[in-house]
């Protein structure tokens, strides 16, 4: 049984074990509903004690029921049994109490919390809002202001900090068992008081406050959710039961929206992305020490990344005065985290960090990550000495974000334990990695990869060879569309602006000048020689690079940036250079509307991602999702591209694909799995 009764003198327990988070499940629900309504009728029993075994309290609901029709008994219902029950209810939480699991704690007549333990509202980032009193019951105790930190943040709250917001009334010692006995006897000696927080006076209103929060959300995109919880707060100060039916109104109305749908595919796409039937079939390797060879913007983040994940690291360098500059770069990754609280101390000054320019210091190294310069030449000669110098049981790892690891597998000699491991940057920030799996790659290597890439907090995603792997892949064609719209009529500030305004965090445009133009330009000079003859080619770009714009670092790409300002403006001279191309080529330039702008590249991003998976270098149409969300900033409450057109309906993408094919076959031609779903009328993802 999930939840179970027992009986200790005068106080009942009601125990839940739910494996592995104790999440809300139509059973737990009733085995609580079920537990207070029997000790409520129980002479014997004058205190009941909520608690929950293992390493947590409830968790949460069960987000695979939020995609389901509901099932009785509902959460409110549970939460007003709690709330109503004669015989008062002490909550004892430990681990973490969040969603429903806190609104359980918030019906309950006191709330006692061991140190260490955290609650939270978290549901918005799920697309939903608290459904079971939570946006009521939690101003009552904190107020409106403080309860909209917990539910617009989505962020949980440790106890201490719960404690002074008046959200539980005590943070203890001990074992839950412990911590519920204790609080049972101190509800009957008088020292631990209880109160019902529906018979609390209505949270004092907050208009103003209520007012920003609105205006400020307004200005941003996938902000449903948010925007109903603030409407839910504001009901907070009135009459309870005004306020939990609008509370359950709004909750049901996220219920059913594709910001809702969005958000909770990609929640389990990300969970998905990590079951690889290499960790069932083979051991990973042990790694301890890495070596990480490169000291750049990349080398750094990644030597960063993996002692601030507890392993010993070896940087390499070409010299010594290399090896200083990515020391520096390490160390001053590693302060900051100090001064921001993330690190201390004291773990700080006993890392095991080492930087030099002696390949050899790699010999002791369990897994080696290559980070040099994307350049195919010079991989092969740094795994060709990798084979030779590293142990026999050690793992390769090359970060390249392009180039075929089979045929650096292959200059190492021993391809077997060779993979890809492509992060973004900063390698310490960004959590998306791109396990590239070779033909030869062994499988405890892939499992050795995905147990490295958990430990260091990343959301790794497994992903075949092949040119851009997924991320890069799509998003070289999601350029190309961009480049031929802006070569036909639509300007490069047009195109960023309907993007972003769409919800991603920069167009294409701005983007390359954040990174610097250079880059791009690297890849397409490298791409020439293979490059679809059929391939309509945009040369705007390139002449940007021609004059030495490489984006900010240069003060001008396709954006001025004066001295001094945080945001590019648009250059004269990049649309006159523009126009200049146009009439080279006799294009007579058209308008886009921002709709169509969004609709072409949408397009691009399902088809290639599509592509990827009909070619194997995507295992399923969900990892596309988590790439582009964790990887280049695809909005996550649209769910990724793939979800998006399963949202904005596939046979109209279909359609699309079709129509824009008659003009650019080489872009457009329909992915096989789209043409099959449409066929076979069922979703991408």
């Amino acid at each position: 049984m999930v939840v179970t009764t027992e009986r200790h003198g005068k106080t009942g327990l009601i125990v839940v074990d739910n494996p592995p988070v104790n999440a809300l499940s139509q059973a737990v629900r009733s085995g609580i509903l079920e537990a207070v309504q029997t000790l409520d009728a129980d002479p014997e029993i004058d205190v009941i004690a909520l608690l929950a075994e293992g390493r947590t309290f409830i968790a949460g609901a069960d987000i695979r029921e939020f995609s389901a029709p509901p099932s009785e008994p509902l959460l409110p219902a549970v939460a007003a049994a709690i709330v109503g029950s004669a015989t008062p209810v002490v909550c004892v939480i430990h681990g973490t109490a969040l969603g429903g699991g806190f609104e359980m704690a918030l019906a309950s007549h006191a709330r006692v919390a061991l140190a260490g333990a955290k609650v939270g509202l978290p549901e918005t980032t799920l697309g939903i809002i608290p459904g079971a009193g939570g946006t009521q019951r939690a101003p009552r105790l904190a107020g409106i202001v403080a309860t909209a930190d917990l539910v617009i943040s989505g962020k949980p709250i440790s106890a201490g900090e719960a404690l002074k917001k008046g959200l539980v009334d005590r943070v203890v010692e001990g074992t839950p068992r412990e911590a519920a006995l204790a609080a049972a006897e101190a509800v009957r000696d008088g020292s631990l008081a209880t109160r019902r927080t529906d018979a609390l006076p209505p949270a004092e209103p907050a208009p103003d406050e209520i007012a920003g929060w609105r205006a400020e959300l307004a200005a941003r995109p996938g902000t449903f959710a948010l925007e109903q919880a603030v409407s839910a707060l504001e009901a907070s100060s009135g009459p309870i039961e005004d306020g939990l039916a609008t509370e359950r109104l709004l909750f049901e109305t996220c219920r059913a929206s594709p910001e809702r749908a969005a958000r909770v595919h990609i929640f389990f796409a990300e969970r998905e992305a990590s079951k690889v039937p290499e960790l069932k079939r083979a051991e990973p390797r042990p790694i301890a020490r890495v070596g990480v060879i490169g000291g750049g913007t990349m080398g750094a983040g990644i030597a960063a990344a993996c002692l601030l994940s507890g392993y010993d690291v070896t940087m390499v360098e070409r010299d010594d005065e290399g090896a200083a500059r990515g020391r520096a770069t390490v160390e001053g990754v590693l302060d900051g985290s100090v001064k921001r609280g993330r690190l201390s101390a004291d773990k700080r000054a006993n890392m095991a960090f080492s930087a030099g320019s002696d390949f050899a210091d790699l010999a002791d190294c369990d897994l080696v990550i290559e980070a040099a310069f994307e350049d195919m030449a010079v991989k092969k000669e740094l795994f060709g000495r990798l084979g030779e110098v590293a142990r026999a049981d050690a793992v390769l790892a090359t970060n390249t974000s392009y180039l075929d690891v089979d045929e650096i597998a292959a200059a190492s000699g021993r391809a077997g334990d060779v993979v890809g491991l492509h992060f973004f940057s900063p390698a310490y920030v960004m959590k998306l990695l791109e396990v590239v799996v070779g033909e030869k790659t062994a499988p405890d290597v892939v499992a050795t990869a995905f147990t490295v890439a958990k430990r260091l907090g990343k959301i790794a995603v497994w992903s075949g060879v092949g040119d851009g792997f997924i991320g890069n892949r799509i998003f070289l064609a999601y350029r190309r569309t961009a480049d031929i719209m802006m070569e036909d009529g639509a300007s490069p500030y047009d195109i960023d602006r309907a993007l972003v305004a769409w919800g991603l965090p920069m167009g294409p445009y701005q983007a390359a000048d954040f990174a610097g133009q250079d880059i791009g330009w690297a890849t397409r000079k490298r791409r020439a020689a293979t490059r679809d003859p059929n391939e309509r080619y945009v040369a705007i770009a390139d002449k940007v690079c021609e004059r030495g714009w490489f984006g900010r670092k240069t003060g001008r790409g396709f954006y001025l940036y004066p001295e001094g300002a945080k945001s590019g403006v648009p250059d004269p001279e990049v649309l006159a250079l523009i126009e200049e191309e146009r009439r080279a080529k006799g294009i007579v330039p058209r308008n886009f509307t921002d709709e169509e702008i969004v609709n072409r590249i949408l397009c691009t991003m399902v088809n290639e991602g599509a592509r990827a998976v009909d070619a194997g270098v995507a295992r399923q149409a969900s990892d596309v999702d988590v790439v582009m969300v964790n990887g280049y900033g695809f909005p996550r409450f649209r769910g990724g591209p793939m979800k998006a057109a399963d949202i904005a309906g596939l046979p109209g993408i279909l359609d699309d694909l079709k129509r824009f094919a008659a003009d650019d076959a080489t872009a457009f031609a329909p992915a096989r799995l789209i043409e099959e779903c449409v066929a076979a009328g069922r979703p991408l993802v």
